[in-house]
């Protein structure tokens, strides 16, 4: 590409709100006041809103995060220390705003959601959803699905979400991922949960994950095998596969994210999880979600700071694998 043809394309995808220009506080009330999806003519990659908490068993309030993360992130700035990359500059990236989800009815909200990611499928190359809780993953997962075949997940939280089900409900939060299992979704050998840790129904929680075909990093793994061999047993398990990134915010400890829907002491931090994104970096990742941020429990916008730096930290992965 010739110097002006660069300093053209940089042009168009640099957000339009400079941070010398406008306060952070202020401008679009988009993701890091990117511009909206309406506005560019195709994005490699999308944010996506998906305001619903319907599938919560414990602490409501997730509808409100995709608000709360945006708000937070209008103090992002364009250069990703930790991957040496400035995401926005590489890719167009957009924010496709909210999907208009029912409140009242699971199955019609989820059939609903995989209509919209489908539809933004045909404009964005991926989709970075917001959520909501993490219910939210099931037709995320039908609609890379249908672009990709079965993806390896990488699935960073506290509980395994694997349940058949919660209280005779068959998609709830709780059971997400059995259901892509179930459904062909996911290629599990490829596939692993980082951060499982503190209490459960039972020990055959974890028989019956692994029957499943998961692999299992507890809290208690990365504390004492660290980060660095985490982060290499699961690139060697997801290989060159295509891989779907969910991070249920409550992977990390209260302390780094109390405004969450089932918070467990004994989480990761902030930094940990951040350092195991970055040794990721170079995975093919096809799409990614950030769930179960409930703002009425937040205070100083701690959690909300954090799903927006996280959400930043995965848009600089692809950023930088797509470089």
């Amino acid at each position: 590409m010739s110097e002006d043809a660069a300093t053209e394309k940089r042009s168009i995808i640099m957000p339009p709100n400079s941070i010398q220009a406008v306060p952070r506080y202020a401008g679009a009330s988009t993701f890091a006041r990117l511009p909206r999806i309406d506005e560019v003519d195709r994005a490699d990659v999308a944010v996506l809103g998906v305001p619903f908490d319907s599938g919560t068993s414990y602490r409501p309030g997730a509808r409100f995060g995709p608000e709360a993360v945006r708000a937070a992130s209008k103090l992002l700035r364009p250069f990703h220390i930790g991957l040496e990359v400035e995401p926005w500059v590489t890719m167009q990236i957009a924010d496709a705003g909210d999907v208009g989800v029912t409140p009242f009815d699971i199955a019609a909200a989820i059939a609903g959601i995989e209509r919209a990611a489908r539809a933004l499928s045909a404009r964005a190359d991926r989709i970075v959803a917001i959520g909501g809780d993490h219910t939210i993953a099931l037709p995320m997962l039908r609609a890379a699905h249908a672009q990709h075949g079965p993806v390896a997940l990488v699935h960073f939280d506290a509980h395994f979400d694997t349940w058949d089900n919660l209280f005779g409900a068959p998609m709830v939060h709780g059971t997400p991922f059995r259901r892509a299992v179930e459904e062909g979704l996911l290629d599990v050998g490829g596939s692993a949960h980082v951060g499982i840790r503190s209490t459960t129904p039972s020990a055959q929680d974890f028989t019956d994950d692994e029957e499943l075909g998961f692999a299992t990093f507890t809290t208690l793994d990365v504390a004492r095998r660290g980060i660095d061999d985490i982060i290499d047993r699961v690139r060697t398990r997801v290989g060159d596969r295509p891989v779907y990134v969910s991070i249920d915010i409550d992977v990390l400890d209260p302390a780094h994210a109390p405004g969450t829907g089932t918070p467990e002491p004994g989480g990761l931090s902030t930094r940990e999880l951040q350092l195991i994104l970055y040794g990721l970096a170079d995975l093919h990742v096809i799409g990614a979600d950030v769930v179960e941020v409930a703002p009425a429990y937040d205070h100083a916008q701690i959690t909300a700071l954090a799903a927006a730096g996280v959400t930043f930290d995965l848009l600089a992965m692809m950023a930088r694998a797509s470089r």
